[in-house]
């Protein structure tokens, strides 16, 4: 009788393959990539891939479902933690830590974009597509409806909107850094420019 493997284990095995597949997925791509790739990378053998993940699909979306959970719960947390800090709390779930624009952009950003845009056809991806597009609008929404609740934020213009302009500028941003020349991508000074868009939108001043 072989011995029972605690979920723990298990729970801690799938992370690793997930960790290991990000790097794969950030080397070749999503459309490149192959099942082969993982195994090697995460040193499992086929069995023990398809134990966890019956696709590669199926393993991009748990990749994608994890990122977006932990930028949701860390969202969550900051709005109960604070009451007044709504735009420092908008800056860091743009740009990361500290907040602040740089030149650096999401390694994993052009394989989201091969799996949305090489699968807007398919039923299954547009629907998933959807679902994580209302998932990161309410996300932002949330916090801009906070902030201008709190009196930190102009409410002149519909905090979805917003939200939504956003997105839009964050997802062409990372797909000009995929498909151009990285030296006609001026990641930090767009990022910055829009920044003082949305400060003049929120009514937010320079010291912030």
């Amino acid at each position: 009788m072989s011995p029972r493997v605690s979920k723990e284990h298990l729970k801690q095995r799938r992370a690793d393959i997930m960790e290991a597949a990000t790097s794969v997925f950030i080397e070749h791509g999503y459309e490149h990539t192959t099942m082969k790739h993982v195994m090697e990378a995460a040193n499992v053998s086929r069995g023990g891939l398809y134990q966890y993940f019956s696709n590669k699909e199926d393993l991009f979306e748990a990749i994608l479902e994890e990122g977006l959970s932990q930028e949701a719960e860390e969202a969550d947390f900051s709005l109960e933690e604070s009451a007044s800090q709504h735009w420092t709390l908008l800056m860091e779930l743009m740009f990361g830590e500290g907040g602040s624009p740089d030149t650096n952009m999401d390694p994993l950003a052009p394989s989201k974009l091969e799996f949305f845009i090489t699968g807007r056809n398919d039923e299954r991806r547009r629907a998933y597509g959807e679902k994580r597009y209302e998932i990161g609008l309410s996300i932002y929404d949330e916090i801009i409806k906070a902030g201008q609740e709190a009196g930190e934020f102009s409410d002149r213009y519909d905090s979805e909107l917003l939200a939504r302009s956003i997105i839009t500028f964050v997802d062409g941003l990372a797909l000009d850094h995929a498909i151009l020349p990285e030296e006609k991508v001026r990641v930090k000074e767009q990022s910055e420019l829009f920044v003082e868009y949305l400060k003049m939108a929120l009514d937010v001043s320079s010291s912030s």
